[in-house]
């Protein structure tokens, strides 16, 4: 029978305070340069986000539709990196084929799927009643 786990046998556990805040820093920056060289659907979706933004900031809204405007493109972002960290995953243990790995990938997809939906229901539901009364 194996001994249980310790947090002091994982040899990336050993930091903590503001080194480890560092290093965090340092891996969330890397995965956004990864996420930006390698992933094009990361890239469109960022100038989604780049353009957007400025026209969410822009618009005579409320700035809790404004947060929520901005926070629906984060959160295609965000749903983008969890799903590249999918398939770098399952891309890591085989390219072969295999319909498990399929599966893991397309769940991925249609979570960005999902999170690009919310996005265009977020912002049709608060540009279309600015539309209207122009």
């Amino acid at each position: 029978m194996n001994s249980p786990y310790h947090i002091d046998q994982n040899p990336h556990k050993g930091n903590r305070g503001l080194a480890r805040a560092l290093h965090a820093a340092k891996n969330s920056w890397c995965g956004l340069v990864y996420a930006f060289m390698e992933e094009s659907a990361f890239r469109q979706e960022l100038t989604l986000f780049a353009l957007l933004t400025p026209v969410a900031l822009l618009l005579p809204i409320t700035l809790l539709e404004k947060s929520l405007l901005i926070s629906s493109l984060m959160m295609v972002l965000v749903i983008e990196l969890l799903n590249s960290s999918v398939e770098a995953a399952i891309d890591r243990i085989s390219f072969e084929h295999h319909d498990l790995s399929k599966r893991a990938k397309d769940f991925g997809s249609a979570a960005v799927m999902l999170a690009l939906f919310v996005a265009a229901l977020l912002w049709a539901a608060v540009c279309i009643p600015l539309l209207l009364k122009l």
